[in-house]
């Protein structure tokens, strides 16, 4: 279940269900009865728990789910938000088969309750919340109570991920047949709390009409295109990534880098170093080699050698021309290329030179900006509006540069110029340290150089980069993430390959 749902792909799959002849009860039925199950493992019978409902279907599964928790002997309240004149449909329904009483209005702080179920807005809100419903709101938040959301905590938008002014503060979301983005990107992620999917009748099949295009990232994602180690493999066939090194007081960021692509795996790993930084290099590397390499000439030269496929820039490389025209020179190859930190910066002031040349050659290339970054590299591309989440900057970015675009962050998004996505949730937060983007541009390039497709093996990355966080625990420093990623390797290896067996 990766497949991540707009807000509109979601109402598509209740209507293609609906039209299959589920009626529209039954999916609201299904809804109110997974909610209530979810309170139900937590509290036992005889509890007291409010349910906030708005006027919406999201409303109509709050009325299923009091009622059913009623018929489990607790002690249900019902407080509707709003006109009950405006309750519909299946709505209206589930609201006349409730035989308690319903208060209608505001939601008075204290609420004497065990739990609160708040089915008050659904995923699609798409405006500020104001009024009654914000005390609501607010008052759910300061109640102190756990709190079990349907579909999204009210106040999120879907979609986007936007708190539309405020929104609740879940412990638990019950969401149906797929996530949508709001349950995984910043800062809605923070307001979900544990995310149950429920399965309420939509078949499988939707999808096939829907063809979602961002998903969470996750191992079933990239796993057929994961190089794992053959036995008739060698150094020589595992690839051979190059790190180009800046001046001597930066070279910490492209060793890095370049214990990464090692441990990720790559056969041979080599630091293209300027002579003046040649002696720190060679003295601070044993497994990775290092070759003197001056400016974007003879670095050209040094990568004619067709075993190099794929190189790194900009992890301490130095903002300015001479780091441009490296750029230039790393892409008239036949290599994948990854550019971060400075290589990024130093075309902030002219990114459709960089998406030319980009766009020149046919191999792969993956741009991984932090939100500064980002910004400077892509503020023409992007607009700057609440409603235009982080995964759609991602995608619009990618399209625009026709890189694989890993756009970091806790939430970091991995887009594909032809509109693939993938949302990483697995990293800790103490994995933003200095160093940590050296490194995960190191395993994306050790991955490319194993032959992985560009989009997967940012994908794979960004998950095992959160993964080795992950394993070296809290006071990680960014040195200790080659190092421990062994440790991730080991159930992963044995997953995947009981997976390759016939």
């Amino acid at each position: 279940m990766l497949e991540l749902l707009t807000t509109a792909e979601m109402a598509e799959a209740d209507r293609l269900t609906i039209a299959g002849g589920v009626p529209g009860i039954a999916l609201m039925e299904n809804a109110g009865r997974a909610v209530a199950d979810v309170v139900a493992a937590r509290h036992p019978p005889g509890s007291r728990i409010v349910v906030v409902a708005g006027p919406g279907n999201n409303g109509g599964d709050g009325f299923v789910a009091a009622r059913l928790l009623a018929e489990r002997r607790n002690r249900v309240r019902v407080v509707l938000v709003g006109d009950p004149g405006k309750l519909k449909g299946d709505a209206a329904s589930a609201a006349a088969r409730w035989r308690g009483t319903t208060e209608t209005g505001a939601l008075q702080a204290p609420i004497s309750a065990a739990v609160i179920v708040d089915a008050l807005f659904g995923a699609g809100l798409d405006r500020p919340v104001e009024g009654l419903p914000r005390q609501a709101i607010e008052a759910m938040n300061a109640s102190g109570l756990p709190v079990v959301a349907v579909d999204l905590p009210s106040g999120i938008n879907g979609t986007s991920g936007a708190v539309m002014g405020v929104a609740v503060r879940a412990s638990e979301t019950v969401t149906f047949f797929r996530r949508k983005p709001g349950h995984v990107l910043l800062p809605s992620r923070e307001h979900c709390g544990r995310v149950h999917i429920a399965d309420i009748g939509i078949k499988a099949e939707a999808l096939d009409r829907i063809r979602p295009r961002a998903s969470v990232n996750d191992r079933d994602l990239w796993r057929a295109h994961f190089p794992l180690p053959r036995a008739d493999g060698h150094k020589y066939s595992r690839g051979h990534a190059v790190v180009v090194s800046g001046g001597a007081v930066t070279t910490g960021a492209s060793r890095l880098a370049a214990r990464g692509a090692l441990r990720v795996g790559a056969g041979l790993v080599t630091i293209a170093s300027p002579r003046e930084a040649l002696a720190i290099q060679g003295a601070a590397n044993t497994a990775v080699m290092v070759r003197p390499v001056d400016g974007a000439g003879e670095l050209k030269d040094f990568l004619a050698d067709p075993r190099f496929n794929a190189v790194v820039l900009g992890p301490g490389g130095g903002v300015g021309p001479a780091l441009r025209a490296q750029v230039y020179a790393a892409l008239e190859g036949p290599r994948a290329v990854v550019l971060d930190a400075d290589a990024l910066t130093s075309f902030a002031a002219d990114p459709a030179a960089l998406f030319t040349a980009i766009g020149a050659q046919p191999h792969s290339v993956v741009l991984t900006p932090h939100a500064g970054e980002f910004a400077r590299l892509f503020s023409s591309v992007v607009k700057a509006s609440e409603k235009q989440s982080k995964l759609e900057k991602a995608v619009a970015a990618a399209r625009a540069s026709g890189a694989i675009v890993l756009f970091k962050g806790a939430d970091t998004v991995v887009a594909h110029p032809d509109g693939r996505a993938a949302v990483n949730c697995n990293a800790p937060p103490w994995l933003a340290t200095a160093g940590s983007g050296d490194v995960l541009a190191g395993f994306i390039a050790g991955l490319l150089a194993q032959g992985m497709p560009a989009f997967e093996a940012a994908c794979a990355a960004a998950w095992l980069h959160g993964e080795a966080a992950v394993a070296a625990g809290p006071g990680m420093i960014s040195e200790d993430l080659p190092d421990v990623l062994s440790t991730v390797y080991r159930p992963l290896f044995d997953q995947l390959e009981r997976r390759a067996r016939p």
